[in-house]
């Protein structure tokens, strides 16, 4: 028995690090030119479920010159086994060390998976700062949407890619093969990168200078040719970019194990609060036909019986009425589920939900987000109470018996009677229940509320998050309002909140608060059950850095944020107004409309939205 077999043994998950999966790669690894590791800073569960993976899996797999394996993070008890017994991390397909790679990449989907990123750079035995690598070592890249506020993590990531991976990988693989042949350094080629490829930032080379109040004074490359700002990479066909149609099918049970389809990427809302909505403009929608060539694709090469038709707002999606009932008259009879996301209020159709849930019923997901109508209209959440009561009663007369609610506390400008409203829709949402004769053991509503964390390249990144003390305040008046026994409410850790708001809107420094941390023992800090919150406190204390500057200051317009030079493609000026209209309570129109609310990014990006059937949407002249 080796060394790998005699600790899986160990180790409570074993099928989280074995690999072999249908569907899983495994290259001749002396045949291909350029080798890459997907990491994902979460366990195998997680990761798995994360389409991003498949998507580049299968871009860079295609290639004859590329292969990409991946690694996960390891749960505590492997990672003390690999500790233990001097074991590197390894990949899942062909168990080599990670140090054998060409290039490292990182998927940044959370603030709070940071730590994992250096304890899994630490145990595949590299150094974590990138300064400290040298050229036998693997490229550590990264990107997704934290990558849009990529400074805290600078000291440790040799290039961020910014934007949709699958527009820029392949430049990036064929700039790293034709830089290897020459016999390029590290350094020559991440500043050819930088200087070349659109998309790619290489902190290291730019400096950044401070004020004497501490806000950042300047972000400025330190190289000929490498650009002042970084602007993101966007997929402009979306309807024939490549899409994995033969999945990876895991080997043991995923957080969403089912075949998922991409229908559209981008959301029109403008939902002020709302990161990803901003990130993945414009609005892209895939045509009927090429949903349902891929998903028959995707059943016959997993066996999954559910499809979950993915997006920001699937319910947008122009004839997701007619494309759900086609999918169902093809695949019902076979066992096949269809499942949406989350269903928005205003798009909620009964119909549409009965068509869904024709195979297997499950309860009902809406997200009012806040519990007043002028609260909505300052977040730019354009939905109405009346829709929630519409779309209850709809459900509940149709056979529903468990609705969940979805709401965030700590919202700008927020007060209690905002909290009152949460409360009275919730005991609104049982009586409608109970009217509509839903026995009382059975009626269930879930109220679960998050706490507001401000994130960069949106509306309210200006804006200071709630104090501990108060959404702790909030959480607990919520928790006396809402005792009913149809009503159960679950709320999240403030202080997880705290800390991620720290990190979405931080500078560089906090590279130093992130080490520290972590070599006192964070890891998994999105998990409550690891997340220690002293311990960081103490990291904060050594560093001589008070976290409450980053999340509790009231930013002016004028300030040089430490995000200005990454360009997400919407205009700094569209986003003051934003934030202006929001304490004005004034919503802002949505561009499915065909009216333009001027957010600069079509110009910008030379793009149009790609709406199926749509309204035209003329960019308004001069509002960039």
């Amino acid at each position: 028995m080796n060394k790998l077999e005699k600790i899986l043994a160990r180790v409570e998950k074993p099928g989280r690090y074995v690999g072999g999966e249908w569907n899983a790669v495994k290259k001749d690894w002396d045949q291909v030119a350029v080798k890459m590791a997907f990491a994902f800073p979460d366990v195998y569960e997680v990761g798995m479920s994360h389409l991003g993976l498949q998507i580049l899996y299968h871009v860079v797999n295609k290639r004859k010159d590329a292969l990409m394996e991946r690694v996960f993070a390891p749960w505590v008890d492997m990672e003390e086994q690999l500790r233990k017994e001097k074991l590197l991390l390894f990949s899942l397909e062909s168990q080599r060390p990670l140090a054998d790679f060409d290039i490292l990449g990182f998927t940044l989907q959370y603030e709070m998976s940071f730590s994992n990123i250096l304890n899994m750079m630490d145990l595949a035995g590299l150094p974590v700062r990138s300064a400290h690598r040298d050229n036998t070592m693997p490229l550590v890249i990264a990107g997704g949407p934290c990558a849009f506020n990529p400074e805290p993590l600078a000291d440790f990531i040799d290039l961020f890619v910014i934007g949709e991976g699958e527009e820029v990988i392949h430049e990036l693989i064929d700039a790293y093969k034709e830089m290897k042949q020459r016999g390029a350094n590290r350094r020559e080629m991440l500043l050819k990168f930088a200087q070349t490829i659109p998309g790619i930032y290489v902190p290291s080379l730019y400096e950044v200078k401070y004020n004497n109040d501490n806000t950042v004074a300047s972000v400025t490359p330190m190289k000929e040719g490498v650009p002042g700002r970084i602007g993101k990479r966007v997929v402009r066909d979306f309807d024939n970019v490549d899409f994995p149609t033969n999945p990876i099918v895991p080997s043991m049970g995923v957080v969403h194990d089912r075949a998922m389809v991409e229908v559209l990427r981008g959301c029109t809302r403008g939902c002020r609060f709302c990161q990803a909505g901003v990130l993945y403009r414009p609005v892209r929608e895939k045509k009927p036909e090429t949903l349902i060539r891929q998903v028959e694709e995707m059943i016959s090469s997993t066996g999954h019986d559910e499809i979950s038709l993915t997006s920001l707002s699937t319910a947008d999606y122009t004839g997701v009425a007619p494309l759900v009932k086609n999918l169902l008259d093809i695949y019902g009879e076979r066992g096949v589920n269809v499942s949406l996301p989350s269903l928005r209020l205003d798009a909620f159709s009964i119909d549409l939900a009965k068509e869904v849930q024709k195979v297997r019923k499950s309860g009902l997901t809406f997200a009012p987000e806040a519990g007043t109508q002028r609260l909505r209209d300052v977040i730019n959440k354009n939905v109405t109470e009346q829709n929630l009561v519409d779309a209850v009663s709809s459900a509940f007369k149709n056979g529903w018996s468990s609705v969940k609610l979805y709401f965030m506390i700590g919202l700008p400008t927020e007060t209690y009677e905002d909290l009152d409203g949460i409360a009275d829709m919730a005991k609104k949402v049982v009586q409608i229940g109970r009217e509509c004769g839903v026995p009382r053991g059975r009626l269930k509503v879930t109220v679960s509320t998050s706490s507001f964390v401000p994130k960069s390249h949106t509306a309210f990144q200006w804006e200071p998050q709630n104090t501990l003390q108060e959404l702790r305040d909030k959480q607990k008046y919520l928790k006396e309002k809402l005792r009913d026994k149809s009503i159960t409410y679950n709320w999240h850790d403030p202080e997880t909140s705290f800390l991620e708001a720290v990190f979405a809107k931080g500078d560089r420094r906090l590279g130093a608060v992130l080490e520290s941390a972590w070599t006192k023992g964070a890891r998994f800090d999105g998990w409550s059950e690891h997340f220690d919150y002293g311990l960081w406190m103490e990291a904060f204390a050594e560093e001589k850095i008070d976290p409450r500057w980053y999340a509790y200051r009231r930013i002016s317009y004028d300030e040089v944020l430490p995000w200005d030079h990454i360009e997400a493609g919407v205009s700094k000026r569209f986003l003051i107004r934003e934030h202006k209209k929001a304490m004005a309570g004034q919503p802002t129109v949505d561009c499915r409309s065909g009216r333009c609310p001027g957010c600069g990014l079509c110009p910008t990006l030379e793009i149009k939205p790609t709406i199926l059937g749509g309204a035209e949407i003329a960019p308004i002249q001069g509002e960039v």
